[in-house]
């Protein structure tokens, strides 16, 4: 199933239908991260269907199987706008709502969350009834060199797609699991200075927004990660209220929490918060 943007991409999209025995419990989106697709998610969809859960994804502009230039977007709020359209396209009325996003993905939806406590919210803000955050790049981490080189970038090459820098070793600690990530022909390693600005403003806009922060949120994040820096959740999780925001840091793990050699013990955390949001 494809849906096409407002400026004519073919976004692809992956339904996983909950057990047609009983009324699912609700809706997951689930929203990868860069460079990868959302058919890596198939084990996470299949523990949410288990629970009951009705579950979508869709692969980014320029990820996957979805059209656009790899690794780049034409405006700062495209990923958010997509965002927006892919849950028109899908969302049932009437079912909780739960936005699951991983590292880009997970900044995706904390920056598409954070809009609705704008004073005046975009066009494309949507109220949520929940919001999962993987591992999410809400600091990426770079290097007093590396912000040079964007703002360099911003102004000589905006939309050149260049090596995002990032190892497949540091994804997961599971050689299995990166021997796949680097024969899969889907995967990618490319990036823009637009898009890298998008992740580096979208992360501060959502921690700036975290004493403010409604929406029932697991924020989860791994200790060891190298491919984005545990800081931006870490400060996320102390501006934020606790009544809002329950938080799961998993010391010694690598970026994929998902994948970890441990997934079990993390998506049990996940399918127990969710049966929370269930009605």
């Amino acid at each position: 199933m494809n849906i096409t943007t407002d400026d004519g991409i073919a976004l692809h999209l992956q339904h996983w239908p909950a057990p047609t025995a009983a009324p699912a419990r609700g809706q997951v989106l689930l929203c990868h991260g860069l460079g990868e697709h959302i058919g890596r998610y198939a084990h996470v969809a299949a523990a949410l269907n288990a629970r009951g859960w009705d579950v979508h994804g869709w692969d980014h502009r320029g990820h996957g199987q979805s059209d656009g230039r790899r690794g780049d977007v034409p405006r700062h709020d495209a990923l958010l706008r997509d965002t927006s359209q892919v849950i028109d396209a899908v969302r049932q009325p009437g079912r909780p709502f739960v936005l699951v996003g991983h590292s880009m993905g997970g900044l995706v939806v904390a920056r598409f969350a954070a809009e609705a406590l704008a004073p005046s919210p975009a066009a494309w803000s949507r109220p949520l009834d929940g919001l999962v955050l993987s591992s999410p790049a809400l600091d990426p981490g770079l290097t007093g060199a590396q912000k040079l080189a964007l703002a360099l970038a911003e102004t000589l090459a905006p939309g050149l797609a260049v090596g995002n820098g990032l190892k497949p070793e540091w994804i997961c600690r599971d050689p299995a699991v990166v021997a796949a990530y680097v024969a899969d022909p889907l995967v990618h390693d490319r990036i823009t200075a637009r898009l890298t600005r998008f992740i580096v403003d979208g992360g501060a806009q959502a921690i700036a927004a975290a004493p403010r922060w409604a929406v029932p949120t697991l924020l989860m994040w791994a200790g060891a990660d190298r491919c984005v820096a545990p800081r931006g959740s870490e400060a996320f999780a102390a501006a934020a209220p606790a009544h809002a925001v329950a938080t799961r840091p998993w010391p010694g793990f690598s970026h994929e929490i998902f994948n970890e050699p441990q997934k079990a013990e993390v998506l049990a955390v996940l399918t127990h918060w969710l049966d929370g949001r269930a009605r």
